[in-house]
Formats: C-alpha cells, sequence, structure tokens
C-alpha cells in the first residue's frame, strides 16, 4: 500500500480509535449491536414470556439463593456441574437447570432443592434461557453455572458473606481458574472491579458473579453468535453496575474449562 493511501487510512480511522480510547471497546461494540441486532432481541422477549408462562409452577421455589445453569447436550458435565452446586456449604438455595430444547438426560439428582426444566424448542441464546431460570424462582440472590464448569464448595458461602454483610454490596465476583481440556491449570482471573477497566478489557464472566436480585438482573436478548462481541456476561455485569455496586473477592471459587467445543471468554483478546 502506497504511503497516501496508509495516510488516508489513518485519518479515516483516527475518530473511530479516538472513541474507543474515550469509551472503551467493549461500549462501542454493545452499541453497534443495540443497533444492528436490536430488532432480534423483540422475537426472543415473545419466546422467554412464553416458555416462562409454560413452565411457571405455583408456589415457586423459594431459597436465599438460586443457582440457574442453563444446559444443551452436555448429559455428563451438566451431572457434575449439578453435583458441585448442591454441594454448596450453603444449603438454603434452589439449583434451576434449564435446558435448551434437547430434552434433560437421566441420571440427574432426586435432590428436593433442584428443579430441572427444558424449553419447548432449541432457542440457543444462553441470555434467554438463562432469564427463563431466573423468573422461574423467587430468591434474595441469584447466581449462575455453565454447565461444563465447576464451583468450590464454599462459592456461595463466600460471596454471600459479602453480600450480606457489613459492607453490602449488591453483587460480587470471585476469582476464577481457567482449566485446560486436559485438566491441568492455565491461569487464573482475578481482576478488582473498574468499570472503566471493563469497557476495555474483559474480566466478567458470570460463572463468578452472584448479585441481588433486581428488575436489572437479566440477561440480553439480542441474538449473539459467537463471532458477536462482547459477550452477554460482559453485558450484564457492565449494566448492572451502572445502578449497582460491584465488588471483586480475590478467593479462587470456580473452576472454568477453556471449552474448544464452545465459546469462551478470550481474556487476553
Amino acid at each position: 500500500m502506497s504511503r497516501p493511501k496508509k495516510l488516508v487510512r489513518a485519518v479515516a480511522r483516527a475518530p473511530w480509535e479516538l472513541a474507543k480510547l474515550l469509551f472503551g471497546w467493549h461500549v462501542l461494540f454493545e452499541l453497534r449491536n443495540k443497533v444492528v441486532l436490536g430488532h432480534t432481541a423483540w422475537a426472543l422477549r415473545r419466546t422467554e414470556d412464553a416458555e416462562v408462562r409454560r413452565l411457571d409452577r405455583a408456589p415457586r421455589p423459594t431459597a436465599l439463593v438460586a443457582t440457574v445453569i442453563a444446559t444443551y447436550r452436555r448429559p455428563e458435565a451438566l451431572r457434575a456441574a449439578v453435583a458441585s452446586a448442591l454441594a454448596q456449604t450453603v444449603a438454603d438455595q434452589v439449583v434451576v437447570v434449564v435446558d435448551d430444547g434437547a430434552g434433560l438426560p437421566p441420571g440427574l439428582p432426586d435432590d428436593p432443592r433442584l428443579v430441572a426444566v427444558s424449553l419447548s424448542r432449541n432457542v440457543g441464546i444462553a441470555g434467554v434461557v438463562r432469564n427463563v431460570g431466573i423468573r422461574l424462582t423467587d430468591s434474595r440472590f441469584v447466581a449462575f453455572l455453565d454447565d461444563d464448569n465447576l464451583w468450590e464448595p464454599d462459592h456461595l458461602e463466600c460471596a454471600l458473606a459479602t453480600l450480606t454483610g457489613k459492607d453490602r454490596p449488591e453483587a460480587v465476583y470471585t476469582a476464577l481458574r481457567r482449566v485446560l481440556p486436559d485438566g491441568t491449570e492455565k491461569d487464573v482471573l482475578s481482576v478488582p472491579f473498574d468499570r472503566r477497566l471493563a469497557a476495555r478489557k474483559a474480566f466478567l464472566d458470570t460463572n463468578a458473579f452472584v448479585a441481588r436480585r433486581t428488575p436489572a438482573l437479566r440477561f440480553s436478548r439480542i441474538r449473539r453468535t459467537p463471532e458477536v462481541l462482547p459477550r452477554e456476561d460482559w453485558e450484564l455485569v457492565h449494566r448492572y453496575s451502572r445502578s449497582h455496586r460491584v465488588v471483586h473477592i480475590p478467593q479462587v471459587t470456580v473452576r472454568y474449562l477453556t471449552n474448544p467445543s464452545s465459546y469462551y471468554t478470550e481474556w487476553q483478546s
């Protein structure tokens, strides 16, 4: 490319680069998603509402904390995830498994704290599946666990100690250990919450996130393919933190599998 063309290209990109510097690329990309893909959320909201009406039970499960596990065709991993959720040292909880239309696998524990439901069809949008789980329960706090990840037994105890302690933030997230498919440790993600940093860096994941139930605690319904960034995890925490205080707990309580068969957060990107 000739020097004049390079100069023209640099000048043309200057406003975009300045905007990324001022606002952060996550914020700009999410604004683009709302403009370009926002229309997809309307139909998905209707689907979500219909599924909640179909699956809602009276009375709803109640507990101090509801753990929502979205799943799709990972039976063995799901059973392990459910076991780690039910093995928490906090007994006052309900675990809600929401299957995205594939059908619930056999072998789930016979535990009164476990509620397992299946959507009538595959939606393919993690945020919608998780929203159904949130809406099917009544609890003071809500936690999230993917079907291929695990919690340490004290994950909820650690989070709730801060949420109900003297300082009383609205949400917390613990440190997270990334594990490779062969079981070896990749790294530990432990970044103090900084909303300005989050606009530029990806370090927010809902597997480590426990929050007070408020109207703001809902996932984006935008149809996000693996190529659409940022992820719905980032969108939820960043939006929730706009009006709620979020703090980081540096204790490692989450085992996060970097699963090549599904998309996961590339924290270095």
